[in-house]
């Protein structure tokens, strides 16, 4: 029996602009993770189980394009193994699905890790990243990259699509709010809406991106610093840019709002958009005060987590 397991992750600046080649920064958040384990199974065969979605099936009756299997068969293929032993891949998760806490990633990563160890041949980092970035195609239909790759490799990254995976020193910790609007977050609907504005009107749009592009490199700048009330300035910024978008949304301004109101440093939405997750940059004293101001403000839940 092999085990793995996988943090959740935030996007903490340049959401949708990473799409069109601009940087992002991205923290893994482990206080959620998705858990994978296999073992050898009497009834024949490959079986999935996954009772956080209700699914229990061999894998042979699951569709090509269902996404634990075909995680699953990435995995096979990836190794030339064409005769899979019998066994059972069993996944748990406590990342709240479709809220851009990296749920599809971090599932991903831990089904690709603890199969290919079964297996007896671990995969690099590497190339756990590029079959867990296939699997997120299935989720997001064009995926920048960066949830599988904070997930992967569980730390802090500055993320440019087609670059080399860049780290970043924390100059000194910082806590984060994160509150999830208890809608599910369409990142497909949303990547595709923000597509669109872009082909109609390039030019206009390019000059967004490179703006949310610049927040990001001076948000880079201010946590190397540790300079905290400059990192919650540039949130602000980055959302009222995401808000010309279209892409946030009246569930996430209001929680934006109300951790602004209660002492938050900043504020903005986090990931796809349109629903799921906003955060908030909070000094240790206010963390608890701006969590309850989240939850009377309609927050489903609210994860606090420190960047260290």
């Amino acid at each position: 029996m092999t085990t793995a397991s996988a943090p959740g992750k935030i996007i903490l600046f340049g959401e949708h602009a990473v799409v069109y080649g601009r940087p992002a920064l991205a923290v893994p958040v482990k206080q959620v993770q998705a858990t994978a384990t296999v073992r050898e199974d009497a009834r024949g065969g490959v079986w999935v189980e996954a009772p956080n979605i209700g699914l229990s099936a061999p894998l042979a009756d699951l569709a090509l394009d269902q996404p634990l299997a075909a995680v699953i068969r990435s995995v096979f293929s990836a190794l030339g193994v064409s005769r899979p032993p019998n066994c059972t891949v069993y996944v748990q998760s406590t990342i709240p699905v479709a809220s851009g806490l990296g749920s599809g990633a971090a599932v991903s990563v831990a089904v690709i890790r603890a199969l290919a160890v079964f297996l007896g041949r671990p995969l690099a980092d590497e190339q756990v990243n590029a079959l867990a970035f296939e699997a997120e195609k299935l989720h997001h239909g064009t995926p920048s990259g960066i949830d599988n790759t904070v997930v992967t490799y569980g730390r802090p990254v500055y993320f440019t699509q087609g670059r080399p995976i860049k780290t970043f020193r924390v100059g000194a910790p910082f806590t984060l709010a994160i509150g999830d609007t208890g809608v599910a977050a369409p990142t497909k609907e949303a990547v595709g809406a923000v597509r669109a504005l872009w082909q109609a009107e390039p030019a206009r749009w390019e000059k967004v991106f490179d703006q949310i592009g610049e927040i990001v490199w001076e948000a880079r700048q201010a946590i190397e610093r540790g300079d905290l009330a400059e990192l919650g300035r540039r949130m602000d910024a980055n959302h009222a840019l995401l808000q010309s978008l279209t892409v946030s949304s009246p569930d996430l301004d209001r929680l934006v709002e109300a951790a602004r109101g209660a002492g938050a440093l900043g504020a903005k939405m986090s990931g796809g958009g349109r629903g799921g997750n906003m955060i908030a940059l909070v000094a240790p004293p206010q963390a608890e005060s701006v969590a309850r101001a989240l939850q009377a403000a309609g927050a489903a839940r609210v994860i606090l987590t420190t960047i260290p």
